[in-house]
């Protein structure tokens, strides 16, 4: 899990996007971790080279340019030892010689890095502010002191570092020396790091960057030199690297060991796609008429929702730009997936869960004894034993249920919940609690494609038995499962390839909700309204409230299929991609919008990872829905009841450092 902070001033801060963390735990193979530093510190990161030919060429036009290339060329030069060491000056007479967790880089010295930094540091100068001059001046020095004084060449460090018997062991080998050290050398803390401000989300971002990487150095850098072995005098400091937790130390000795053994393993992703290639069923699963395949009809009771207490808005989103990720702005996210902000949660999912069963309860009027089963749609739950569903149960009261189980499946969780609902209705017959509920946003680290997306949330649905006699709300349920390899694999979470976090592969999703949505709408195309059976249940659907995945991509998809864009709607803009609980908050929103305003027949696509599909025609009547549950903001340790500090950071650096 890697949870958003509150900072002191009262903004969203993600320490995963620019700590440089890894869980060494889920790293097999020396191939697999060198696979995870290509693409997230190598691939977008320029050479010292680079940065200097776009100077020389004239390539940049502003100081944002400049500034971000030293930033990830200085994460990409910090690669290795960001990701796996502690770096401690140790005089030389008092470092361990003999021990197997204590290392020393090997550096091979940067060449021609005068003129380089020169005319890095001449451009800068004389390119104009892009946002904030002062801010950009701050943050050039911070990231400028470290680039002049870098002395090695970055593109051949290797990623197991020696021990320091076998540095000593390479008569032509270098390392950091210094002749001297000082302990309180000034360094950023974790709190100043989470509280940088800046007005310009882009700027906030690159000084946590700058901030971060200054703390890699933390030494006169003026002094340092690379030596060799014999150059290295009894009382001069040299930068000993040390695992920074037990599972680096685990990962080391398991790449050593099958270098000793000459088989290294391998693992990853593209191991798995020798599968057999996808087949059709010998016969199409028809949708399930429920008037005409159940007895007991099912009819809504109620409707509640819980959405995260915290706004992430896009400029949020920006404030925290990771290194690895290409140069977006708010507005471009806007238009790549028409999300503008989504919503977060401290708290755990069942948390959210049991405030919106017990206000969809409160609104049916139904007692906790009356309850048949209780089911929770859910792929982002924290626990395992006891499931969500057992220990709302539990909470809620409730001595025995029918069943009480939660379901894996992603975005299609209402159809898959509600197809569950009414069966267990017939078994029962009596109401059903039906939870779906989500909590992307300790699940993302620094991905950007899910940060963009993800949202938290929940929401819970009473379904009970109608009347002898009585139509239901639910006519039409279908769900779906697998596919090509691709896109049954198109969002994986946990992805031990991205540290653990969940990972959408955006091309594989559009195919599986193209092939859906055309499934869907050819079925819907061809089955009766069971009402009037001279036109198709297609026409006769007066609302599309879709899973809000991405609105520009649904909209696309629908238009190809000859949808008009205002039989649908949306409230992906502001509460982002809720999985599972993101069709019934549309519903309700829809309500409180207006735009449900009587009974009407509504057509709820989902589809997603698994790769799962589903849709319900159901009947929605605006009475169902209860009053929202809002959520007050914990005020524990993320420090968000804490008062703002005035001033910026770059205030505060300049003051800090004397300047």
């Amino acid at each position: 899990m890697k949870p958003f902070v509150v900072n002191r001033h009262g903004r969203l801060v993600f320490p995963a996007n620019f700590l440089g963390d890894l869980d060494f735990s889920v790293l097999g193979t020396l191939e697999q971790f060198t696979a995870v530093i290509g693409r997230d510190f190598e691939a977008k990161a320029p050479t010292g080279s680079d940065i200097a030919a776009r100077v020389e060429s004239g390539a940049y036009s502003r100081r944002f340019e400049l500034l971000r290339d030293l930033g990830q060329n200085l994460y990409w030069a910090n690669r290795y030892s960001i990701t796996m060491f502690d770096r401690r000056p140790t005089r030389w007479r008092d470092l361990a010689k003999r021990r197997d967790d204590v290392f020393l880089p090997v550096l091979t010295p940067w060449e021609d890095s005068e003129r380089k930094v020169a005319a890095v540091e001449q451009a800068f100068r004389a390119l104009p502010p892009t946002w904030d001059g002062q801010a950009e001046d701050t943050i050039f020095d911070l990231l400028f002191g470290l680039f002049r004084t870098k002395l090695y060449h970055a593109t051949e460090l290797p990623p197991i570092k020696p021990t320091v018997a076998e540095f000593l062991a390479q008569p032509d080998a270098m390392t950091f020396v210094m002749p001297s050290y000082d302990p309180d050398y000034p360094v950023f803390s974790t709190e100043q790091i989470m509280d940088a401000h800046e007005d310009v989300p882009e700027l906030e971002a690159l000084m946590r960057w700058a901030m971060v990487l200054h703390n890699q150095y933390p030494w006169d850098r003026s002094a340092t030199e690379l030596r060799g072995p014999d150059q290295i005098g009894e009382d001069d400091f040299v930068v000993a690297f040390h695992p920074r937790t037990r599972d680096v130390m685990a990962f080391i000795e398991r790449v050593k060991r099958s270098q000793a053994d000459g088989h290294p393993t391998t693992g990853g992703r593209a191991a798995a796609r020798t599968l057999l290639e996808a087949v059709e069923p010998v016969t199409p699963y028809p949708p399930v008429r429920v008037r005409e395949a159940f007895a007991v009809q099912p009819r809504f009771e109620a409707l509640a929702i819980v959405r995260g207490e915290h706004v992430c808005s896009n400029a949020d989103v920006i404030r925290n730009t990771s290194f690895s990720w290409s140069p977006m702005s708010a507005d471009e996210i806007a238009a790549k997936t028409g999300i503008e902000q989504r919503c977060y949660t401290s708290r755990e999912p069942e948390e959210l869960a049991l405030a919106a069963a017990r206000a969809a309860l409160a609104r049916s009027g139904r007692s906790p004894a009356e309850i048949g089963a209780v089911l929770v749609s859910t792929c982002t739950s924290n626990r395992q034993i006891p499931s969500i569903a057992c220990w709302l149960s539990g909470e809620l009261g409730l001595l025995q249920t029918h069943a009480s189980v939660d379901m894996v499946a992603a975005c299609a969780g209402l159809p898959y919940g509600m197809s569950e609902a009414v069966r267990q209705l017939q078994e029962v017959a009596r109401p059903v609690l039906l939870v779906c509920v989500e909590k992307f946003s300790d699940k993302i680290g620094s991905v950007r494609t899910s940060r963009m997306i993800f949202g938290d949330g929940a929401a819970a649905m009473v379904i009970g038995p109608a009347a002898d006699g009585q139509a239901g709300d639910v006519e039409v349920l279908q769900t779906y499962a697998s596919g090509p390899y691709s896109e049954v694999n198109s969002i994986i979470w946990p992805n031990s390839e991205f540290d653990g976090d969940i990972t959408v592969y955006g091309p594989e999703v559009k195919a599986l909700v193209q092939r859906y949505l055309t499934q869907m709408l050819g079925e819907l195309g061809g089955q009766p309204d069971p009402d009037d059976q001279g036109r198709t249940l297609l026409e006769s659907i007066e609302l599309i409230i879709p899973h809000q995945a991405n609105k520009t991509m649904i909209l696309n998809l629908a238009g190809q299929a000859g949808l008009a864009a205002d039989q649908l709607y949306f409230n992906v803009e502001r509460m982002g991609n809720v999985s599972a609980a993101s069709i019934p908050i549309a519903v309700y929103d829809a309500v409180r919008d207006g735009v449900i305003t009587r009974p009407v027949r509504v057509f709820a696509p989902g589809f997603g990872a698994g790769a799962v599909g589903g849709y319900a025609v159901m009947r929605i009547d605006p009475a169902i829905v209860a009053d929202e549950v809002v959520l007050d903001i914990l005020p524990d340790a993320d420090r968000s009841a804490a008062p703002a500090a005035a001033g910026s950071t770059s205030d505060d650096i300049r003051a800090a450092f004397g300047e």
